[in-house]
């Protein structure tokens, strides 16, 4: 059994590709995916989520603002009423990105503050976007007290270094179907030395298409190449890096196996 433990299911291919999210469901329970995360980025676009999963009880949910989505709005008290649902398990996507924005850098560290402060608050794990700002990132998360509620660092690509200072912080790496393509060697090396008691593994989908799909939309389906990638780095079945993380996942999320 497999979970992908960060997916946006209300950003699918619903016209062309999949006729709803039930065939997205069962589309990838054919394939042993029977958990997900659906991921929320704004805030204008969580309640339509949470009625496209509601029917669904293996669908969990996140609640945040993504730090490229700021700029259409973030209020912290609508985010403190969404995050209280119960199908919330985690607080993001935050995080920081000074690829695309390093010109609202300071604007996205504030948000990121607000959410980790929520995320020990409610006790509720973080789901955390980084991309070029890896001290920042480690810097807000030590002085936030993020240790206090953990979380992941998803779609990983940055350096072991990091990686192993979210581990002391008490958090798990997610690895997405980044880690198969072929320029992907620092990655590569990083879950290779990584232990498979911290991982978890997403698609992140409608992004980022593991190989063989490169270059097609991504779908919750396609998690298992990314699982059977990282048995071939780490040496182990596939079997066992399935079992290892989905516990990861639950341990991570306090949650049962329904």
């Amino acid at each position: 059994m497999l979970v992908d433990s960060h997916c946006h299911l209300d950003k699918l291919d619903y016209e062309q590709l999949h006729t709803g999210i039930d065939d997205v469901l069962a589309k990838a329970k054919a394939r042993g995916v029977e958990y997900f995360l659906s991921v929320g980025v704004t805030l204008k676009s969580f309640p339509a989520m949470m009625e496209m999963i509601e029917p669904h009880e293996n669908v969990f949910a996140s609640c945040g603002v993504h730090p490229l989505d700021i700029e259409a709005g973030f209020d912290f008290e609508q985010l403190k009423t969404f995050a209280q649902h119960e199908r919330v398990v985690a607080i993001g996507e935050t995080g920081l990105d000074y690829h695309y924005q390093p010109e609202l850098a300071e604007q996205q560290q504030e948000i990121f503050r607000q959410h980790v402060r929520l995320a020990v608050e409610l006790n509720k794990p973080l789901i955390i976007h980084t991309r070029m700002a890896r001290e920042d990132t480690m810097q807000i998360l030590r002085e936030e007290g993020a240790e206090k509620c953990g979380g992941v660092l998803h779609c990983f690509t940055e350096s072991l270094e990091m990686a192993k200072e979210a581990i002391e912080l008490g958090f798990y790496v997610s690895i997405s179907g980044i880690v198969t393509f072929n320029k992907a060697s620092e990655l590569k090396h990083v879950v290779s030395n990584l232990p498979l008691d911290r991982l978890l593994v997403e698609t992140d989908s409608p992004y980022l298409a593991p190989i063989p799909y490169r270059g097609k939309q991504n779908q919750p389906a396609y998690v298992r190449e990314v699982a059977e990638y990282i048995a071939l780095l780490k040496g182990v079945s596939a079997e066992e890096v399935e079992k290892v993380t989905t516990d990861n996942f639950f341990t991570l999320f306090s949650l049962a196996k329904r």
